[in-house]
């Protein structure tokens, strides 16, 4: 089942492989787009779908050295090279929306841009500058009411750009301890207001965000990654936990979202979401469903056949096999990732991995 055709809402895609999201670093010129991030996705166009690096809709998302945005015509310009690279080998590609939120430092910001969550507290642990190298998170503000409905806003008119860019969809990264997680989670959003309390309150932002973009460019282009149990980023299991996933599940579903893409971090070492809540959120969201978390090709096509998931997403492995879909098709053996060159600038570790002749 792995390599069939799928239809998702109004794309068909060649092979049920997805190419999870995955930063890389290399919008080195003003977190624009460049030939070489062109080069690196066309490279990986067998995919069945594409999903991109995480990508500020807004200055103030823009926490890690190098990362793109999408939020002006340059950078608009710069995504059309890489959604015309990969349309041109007969790919389809999704932009995911990565707002980094508390999960940054100032000397990765532009000037006037500020880290921002839902609490002023401290992410814990450090981050890379190349400006001072390891440093410690920047302490954030506390949204305002505005601040939020201004978020909203800048993730909606993303979208837009998003289609002028010529993308097929977006994915919202409501996942690993970024800003729409940060809302999510009990442990990281300590507000008073509409927008923490509850469980209904802390899914409160991210469906907005969700109906915001659903009406700017509708429901068929518009996807979201979710990861409940997760520990990134200072988040972490909390009481209620999975009865709020549900909840926001059926919210999005009925939203008609084109899908939700389920990310378990169990391979990366952290604890694994229990099977029974995949389960129960496969079968509440009604559209195609995405599972992420350290598959092989083996257990990718037992996962299709039990209809636990829809499509499968591999991370690492294609971000160091531009052809792995013919590899997995094939048997053949994987490279192995460079762990160094993960976020470094440049071809190195990025587009220099070799194909099988």
């Amino acid at each position: 089942m792995l390599f069939d055709t799928y239809r998702m809402g109004n794309i068909s895609l060649a092979n049920r492989t997805v190419m999870a999201p995955m930063t890389r670093s290399r919008a080195v010129d003003h977190n624009i787009p460049n030939a070489l991030m062109a080069e690196y996705y066309a490279q990986r166009a067998t995919a069945g779908l594409i999903i991109t690096e995480g990508v500020s809709p807004s200055p103030n998302g823009l926490g890690y050295a190098r990362i793109p945005g999408l939020f002006n015509a340059e950078q608009v310009a710069g995504w059309r090279l890489v959604t015309d690279a990969v349309h041109a080998k007969g790919g389809k590609i999704f932009v995911q929306f990565m707002h980094c939120g508390r999960v940054a430092h100032q000397a990765n910001l532009p000037g006037g841009a500020k880290a921002v969550g839902p609490s002023a507290e401290v992410c814990p642990g450090e981050m890379w500058t190349d400006a001072s190298g390891m440093q410690a998170h920047t302490a954030p503000v506390a949204m305002t009411a505005d601040d939020i409905a201004t978020a909203t806003t800048e993730y909606a008119t993303a979208a837009k750009l998003a289609v002028q860019a010529g993308f097929d969809g977006i994915e919202l990264h409501a996942a690993n301890g970024y800003l729409l997680e940060q809302f999510l989670n009990a442990n990281v959003n300590k507000r008073t207001d509409g927008y923490g309390g509850s469980a209904e309150g802390r899914n409160r932002f991210v469906l907005e965000v969700a109906q915001a973009c659903v009406n700017a460019i509708g429901a068929d282009k518009v996807g979201m990654r979710i990861s409940p149990h997760g520990v990134f980023n200072g988040t972490g299991p909390f009481e209620g936990v999975e009865p709020q996933y549900v909840a926001l599940t059926e919210k999005v579903s009925a939203m008609g979202l084109v899908y939700l893409h389920q990310l378990d971090h169990s391979a990366m070492g952290a604890p694994a979401v229990p099977t029974a809540l995949k389960k129960l959120l496969r079968n509440t969201f009604k559209q195609t469903y995405i599972a992420a978390g350290g598959f092989d090709a083996a257990s990718a096509e037992a996962l299709l056949k039990s209809g636990d998931a829809d499509l499968i997403a591999f991370g690492r492995p294609f971000l160091c096999n531009p052809d792995l879909v013919a590899r997995l098709q094939t048997g053949a053996a994987l490279n192995e990732p460079d762990m160094s060159t993960f976020y470094t600038p440049g071809e190195k570790g990025y587009t220099d991995y070799p194909a099988l002749a």
